[in-house]
């Protein structure tokens, strides 16, 4: 019967580790592994990444062409009336509201709300405090006969002011 105090591993699982540097007749005595002298040899003795022995490094030879946009992207929380209708019923739809039914979570939480108009939409509800929204989403919500109000641009540059405060 197999219990704890007769437990053993399979052979070959377990394996001596090798110690280095602890005399010739080990096998690993004199350099270690580590060769005859050098750069690689000496503790803390590694190369940076890109580095080419001394040779200008491929990154620096190359040109440096094109513009990126990167730093200047905005990123978008974006919401689908889809997933709107399913949630919401005759009610005002704001960050807020969006938090509460789960639409928003995490670091969307804090993004600026974009509605795009993927799949049906036919409920009378009035969105607020939106950033932006695709001319479809808008026609599609004015159908219905809800309302959208975007946030202008001297509000937006507002809440980014309280923000870095």
């Amino acid at each position: 019967m197999l219990t704890l105090s007769n437990l053993k591993s399979p052979k070959g699982t377990t394996k001596n580790r090798k110690r280095i540097g602890r005399g010739q007749g080990s096998g690993q005595g004199t350099q270690a592994g580590k060769g005859h002298k050098g750069q690689k040899a000496r503790a803390g003795g590694s190369t940076a990444l890109g580095f080419e022995g001394g040779q200008m490094p491929i990154y620096r030879r190359l040109p440096k062409k094109g513009f990126s946009n990167y730093p200047f992207k905005e990123e978008f929380a974006v919401v689908n009336l889809v997933d709107v209708a399913e949630k919401f019923d005759n009610e005002e739809v704001n960050r807020e509201t969006l938090i509460s039914k789960g639409l928003l979570s995490g670091r969307r939480k804090n993004l600026p709300i974009k509605i795009l108009a993927k799949g049906e939409f036919n409920k009378k509800l009035a969105f607020n405090g939106i950033d932006k929204a695709s001319k479809t989403a808008v026609e599609l919500i004015e159908k219905a006969g809800g309302s959208v109000a975007l946030i202008q641009k001297k509000e937006k540059e507002q809440k980014k002011k309280k923000k870095t405060k």
